[in-house]
């Protein structure tokens, strides 16, 4: 995999009841989001120009259990969608917040020693710096080592002659990034073993320590302490867990759109009955997949489908990185096109900062119609209006409802951010090569599956945890979640 870099959507946990399930029991992982203040808004501008960047960093970058991270956050692109988690590294472990980036590889934090590293966040969140020399079960990462030399095969880490130390360098299109050097410590999370019985256990990873932060990592407004790569190369915690028989080889998130937030992130598979899969483009640094068409109000435009062909820096990725949604020029056109015929004789056009809105006074899935974006295999990703539009304001007793989907420039690439994922069950089977998903209300439970490659299908059922923070619903949501299991066993034991 080429340079890869991380993420701008910010993905947090408030609890770290990471759960591995041991012998043949699953674990699943309740998801919660936390609203940002209303003063951390952005204009659609901002987040496009954001996710710019982000893109080219992206084209620069060319079991025995489950492992839970809960996780908060909010899509609302107004309200600088955020998805982050806390991991707890080192002995004692301390713990640290992180972006989840499904764009990059990397689970890297920033060190003690960070020049550039922010002190403040506006996120209402404590940043901590990681201290290897604290950290009891801390080793540096040599050049021999054959992790590095792993990484060095994608692009992850690099090696200084003089250290023989394993590094890193994440260079950033606008100049901005992080390097630092790689070190081995571990990683603490909870493990529910046969019998339900709750214990910590811990498993060694690999990280970055990043020593240096350039551009927009230094700005305190978004700030966390390092970033939670969920990518498919070697150095990714998923792939270090899963070849270590801690985890299988395969998350899935289910992202709540509404602005109470919540969802699901679990290391398994979420199992529903109307999932669709469609394969993964082989051997691609990213989640690449093959978009064929595109549908609006059941009508195929007319697009040449090698504007969607998967080459160098070309193709469609899935992002969770992304806030908004892109498109290529010719695929833009003909949507923007398609979009404005099926709603004018029913809605105002407008320009509103150089984006195409919307000046609607009823409900928009009265008013625009379903798009459909058609994959290989015969998966379809069916969109409703709410997930290519945002509400960017009110003017007088109209809504302003704009396109979320952006053109990107020059470029035959499509990148599916959160604005398309949420509000579905997502699938990353990596085992398999593939990617599945279905509609799905991410405040109700769901089944989750270790066993993915067996004929026997083993889960639970997990459920949301209370988004409002009190103690006694924690409790509660946490009740909830081991209670299949308790049915399962006959035994409880605390």
């Amino acid at each position: 995999m080429a340079t890869v870099f991380p993420t701008w959507i910010l993905i947090v946990a408030l609890l770290f009841d990471a759960a591995v399930v041991m012998g043949s029991f699953p674990a699943t992982l309740k998801l919660e989001r936390k609203i940002p203040l209303a003063s951390h808004e952005l204009e659609l501008s901002q987040l496009r120009e954001r996710d710019r960047l982000r893109h080219g960093r992206l084209l620069q970058s060319s079991s025995g259990g489950v492992v839970d991270f809960p996780v908060m956050g909010t899509y609302d692109p107004f309200l600088v969608g955020l998805y982050y988690t806390k991991v707890q590294l080192g002995s004692p472990p301390r713990e640290f917040h992180v972006q989840i980036d499904t764009g990059s590889d990397v689970l890297w934090i920033g060190c003690n020693s960070c020049n550039g590293c922010p002190q403040s966040s506006g996120l209402q969140i404590q940043l901590n710096l990681y201290d290897p020399g604290s950290s009891s079960t801390a080793s540096l990462v040599s050049c021999s080592d054959q992790r590095c030399s792993a990484g060095l095969q994608s692009s992850d880490s690099g090696c200084s002659g003089q250290s023989n130390q394993c590094s890193y360098t994440f260079q950033y299109g606008d100049g901005s990034g992080t390097s630092g050097y790689y070190v081995a410590d571990s990683l603490h999370f909870n493990s529910i073993l046969e019998g339900s019985v709750i214990t910590n256990s811990t498993a060694p990873i690999m990280f970055g320590c990043s020593v240096l932060q350039t551009g927009d990592l230094t700005k305190s407004d978004r700030a966390v302490d390092g970033i939670f790569g969920f990518g498919q190369q070697s150095l990714s915690v998923i792939s270090q867990l899963s070849s270590q028989g801690i985890t299988p080889k395969v998350f899935s998130h289910c992202l709540k759109g509404s602005n109470s937030g919540g969802g699901i992130l679990v290391f398994g598979e979420i199992l529903e009955p109307n999932m669709v899969y469609t394969p993964l483009v082989p051997s691609q640094p990213h989640y690449n997949l093959d978009l064929r068409s595109i549908s609006v109000g059941g009508q195929v435009l007319s697009i040449n489908p090698s504007v969607f062909s998967t080459s160098n820096n070309q193709g469609t990725i899935v992002d969770s990185g992304t806030t908004l949604a892109y498109l290529a020029d010719e695929a833009y056109d003909a949507f923007m096109s398609a979009i404005t015929n099926a709603v004018s004789q029913t809605v105002r056009p407008i320009l509103s900062k150089g984006n195409q809105c919307y000046l609607i006074t009823a409900s928009v899935n009265d008013i625009f119609p379903q798009v459909s974006l058609n994959f290989a295999g015969g998966a379809s990703l069916i969109l409703n209006p709410q997930d290519y539009l945002v509400q960017q304001n009110s003017i007088g007793g109209s809504a302003s409802w704009c396109i979320g989907f952006q053109k990107i420039q020059g470029q035959r690439i499509t990148i599916l951010g959160d604005l398309v994922l949420k509000d579905k069950i997502f699938v990353y089977d990596l085992v398999n090569q593939r990617i599945g998903w279905t509609n799905y209300d991410c405040s109700m439970s769901v089944n989750v599956s270790t066993n993915i490659n067996t004929g026997r299908t083993e889960f639970v059922n997990a459920g949301q945890m209370s988004n409002d923070g009190s103690s006694r619903d924690q409790i509660r949501g946490m009740l909830a979640l081991l209670l299949p299991i308790i049915m399962l066993t006959g035994l409880l034991f605390l």
